[in-house]
């Protein structure tokens, strides 16, 4: 029992941090600030797909916030902490491999540390619940086998 309840307050805390994280950021994006802009202009002119600015910006906050709503929505808690993952990874991938870098205009790497932060609970939560985590997957191979069977 105390196992459960010790499982339970993990999770809801680390579903805090990413939601905090993820809202709190969507004002920024939303709102076109200047260090939004310069991150999603930067990919943009580096991979030469305009779409990154401002429509990138303006969906990666709409996934952010649906990720954020479905970590406390318990049957859909795994959805979103792998939209979150999935999410961070390809931040923090840009952070890395792109010319944005770690740091974004005298940040100090703060946004990439909180990345980092986000992209570890993330992990924790499925970790956590990786029963849940298991089925879905195991459900989502039997909906995508190609031979039209269901795996048992």
């Amino acid at each position: 029992m105390l196992a459960i309840r010790a499982r339970t307050i993990a999770t809801f805390v680390l579903s805090l941090y990413v939601a905090f994280v993820f809202v709190q950021s969507l004002f920024f994006k939303w709102t076109g600030s200047e260090e939004s802009v310069f991150i999603f202009a930067t990919l943009r002119d580096w991979s030469g797909i305009g779409l990154f600015e401002p429509f990138g910006r303006f969906f990666i906050g709409l996934c952010e916030l649906a990720a954020s709503i479905l970590l406390f929505v318990p049957r859909a808690r795994i959805w979103g902490a792998g939209m979150a993952l999935a999410i961070i990874t390809g931040a923090i991938f840009f952070h890395l491999f792109t010319p944005l870098g770690v740091e974004i205009k005298g940040d100090g790497g703060l946004l990439f540390a909180l990345a980092c932060g986000v992209w570890l609970a993330s992990a924790a939560i499925l970790l956590i619940q990786r029963r849940e985590a298991m089925a879905l997957l195991l459900t989502i191979r039997g909906l995508l086998r190609h031979d039209g069977t269901t795996a048992h």
